[in-house]
């Protein structure tokens, strides 16, 4: 591949290419809808008391970087280390596993109720196009939660 030439894309279709767009284009609107439930979350007292600003960087970080996250060139590998990493970085700072675990779903909530808000998936044929995607993302965020649950039960 010559330096001018951008990687092979992984979403085929053209729905999967927007919905990946906007969640991306959106990452600080989505952040800040999940920063606001996590402050009146009951059962996220740590997130609650925890830093706005550092907790609104790392979930914009999942947003904005979503489209990485979920293509075929992000090595199964880098997702473990970074989130087994994140894992026990979250133990250290004193987060409970079930906060992180329901933090990491509130994410992909969030994430799903704004592609539907957007109307991008009117028709059968999106809905179709759209599996593709929606597999990713949530192959995604099971490894993401799996390995942050690992990271956190791992001395290291």
């Amino acid at each position: 591949m010559g330096h001018d030439e951008k990687p092979k894309s992984f979403f085929q279709t053209p729905v999967s290419q927007k919905l990946v767009h906007l969640i991306e284009k959106d990452a600080g609107e989505l952040t800040n809808n999940w920063l606001r439930d996590i402050k009146q979350n009951s059962s996220l007292p740590t997130y609650k008391s925890y830093d706005e600003k550092e907790l609104h960087q790392r979930a914009f970080r999942v947003y904005s970087q979503l489209g990485r996250w979920i293509s075929h060139e992000t090595a199964k590998d880098e997702i473990r280390l970074y989130w087994t990493a994140l894992g026990r970085q979250r133990r250290d700072e004193g987060f409970a596993l079930s906060e992180i675990i329901h933090s990491l779903a509130m994410i992909r909530k969030h994430l799903w109720q704004k592609v539907q808000s957007e109307g991008l998936l009117d028709t059968a044929l999106d809905l179709y196009q759209a599996i593709e995607l929606y597999n990713r993302v949530m192959l995604f965020f099971d490894r993401a939660i799996y390995y942050a649950a690992l990271g956190y039960e791992t001395e290291c």
